[in-house]
């Protein structure tokens, strides 16, 4: 039997749920949370109890419909995290080799390294945008290769991957029989502010790509927990049959919530909108305004990740927390403990006076 040393915690959610909140926070990087009394829903239109099946039927037909796939290619989740456990557990088996992009949501490397897959890593480099470099990706790959595992748009930076290079990435991993895990929970933020640009999901590049979603970021709903995954029918039955060692039936409530989310989606969306457009113009006011930090700025999102040019992170961290309670996600989430991660997707008002108080606070450590 072979032996692997599992990682069986997550330092970035442990510090998320107890470390990170403040009065100003700009460490969450998710659409303000939608209340449900902003949803046409009363107390008779929900059940405790529904059908005990791999499925909600009307949540699948409508999830199926929005992303333009097929029904049976659609396995719906308790959020993405569970959505990205489920897919890399029915792909990988230990000692599987699977490639990540580095640097990454950390959660993804916690999964594969739970799993106990032999991680191999390629480089999003700041100098290149953060994009992926298909040549090195290449080089990366062997027969031993069974999953590729990228975030679009990319955690933690916010670049977009677009059509020509998942292709290309697609095409790469079809050659050696592997697959492509895309987590898209950002890309609906890229319809939200490019009206014209319709939603398109990398899962109809080919059946090679699986890929994972929820309702939480880019809409304000992590609370219902509607996360799916979408893979080829096959593969979609095999992942159910997993999804039956994590629970025995999902929360029937947040399944009929999450049909009428779908049903009322534009009116959603246009929330998170009024809220992204000033959000992201007090961002860039903000990083005009500064010379201490070098950053990607992401054409599209909720997320910037700045290198603070001079100092510590994380001492600049413990000075935002302490002296003007505000906190940021310290770069050492995603390997790279030089930079931070700023979140603008909450209130208004509490952006612009957060992403001020991060100023006052630069300007201190600089001090």
């Amino acid at each position: 039997m072979s032996v692997f040393k599992r990682n069986k915690h997550s330092s970035y959610l442990e510090w998320a749920k107890l470390q990170s909140v403040s009065r100003y926070n700009l460490a969450t990087s998710g659409i303000l949370s939608y209340s449900l009394a902003e949803l046409p829903v009363t107390i008779a239109d929900l059940e405790i109890n529904g059908p005990d099946t791999y499925g909600y039927k009307p949540l699948v037909e409508r999830l199926a419909a929005r992303c333009g796939v097929a029904p049976e290619c659609v396995v719906t989740t308790n959020g993405t995290s569970m959505a990205n456990h489920l897919a890399m557990a029915t792909i990988l088996e230990p000692g599987d080799e699977v490639l990540i992009e580095q640097p990454t949501y950390g959660l993804l490397l916690d999964v594969a390294n739970y799993l106990g897959a032999d991680i191999v890593r390629f480089g999003r480099r700041a100098a290149d945008d953060f994009q992926i470099d298909l040549d090195e990706l290449q080089s990366k790959i062997t027969p031993r290769t069974r999953l590729i595992a990228i975030t679009n748009l990319h955690n933690p930076s916010g670049a977009f991957l677009n059509e020509a290079t998942l292709r290309h990435i697609g095409e790469i991993a079809a050659a050696v029989g592997a697959r492509v895990l895309v987590d898209e929970v950002y890309l609906d933020l890229v319809a939200l502010e490019e009206f014209s640009s319709p939603f398109r999901t990398s899962a109809r590049y080919g059946d090679q790509f699986v890929v994972t979603n929820s309702l939480t970021k880019a809409y304000g709903l992590s609370g219902i927990r509607c996360g799916w995954i979408l893979a080829e029918p096959e593969l979609a039955e095999r992942i159910k049959r997993v999804d039956d060692l994590m629970s025995g039936s999902p929360v029937f409530p947040a399944e009929l919530l999450g049909v009428i989310a779908l049903d009322h989606l534009d009116k959603i969306a246009a929330r998170a909108a009024k809220l992204l457009q000033p959000n992201r113009a007090a961002l860039h006011a903000f990083l005009d305004a500064r010379d201490d930090l070098d950053v990607f700025r992401a054409e599209w999102g909720t997320i910037a990740f700045p290198r603070l040019k001079h100092g510590a992170v994380q001492e600049f961290c413990d000075l935002l927390r302490a002296q003007f309670d505000s906190s940021v996600v310290p770069g050492r989430f995603f390997e790279m403990p030089e930079y931070f991660r700023i979140g603008v997707g909450g209130d208004v008002a509490m952006t612009a006076e957060g992403l001020q108080r991060l100023g006052k606070a630069l300007d201190a450590y600089d001090a």
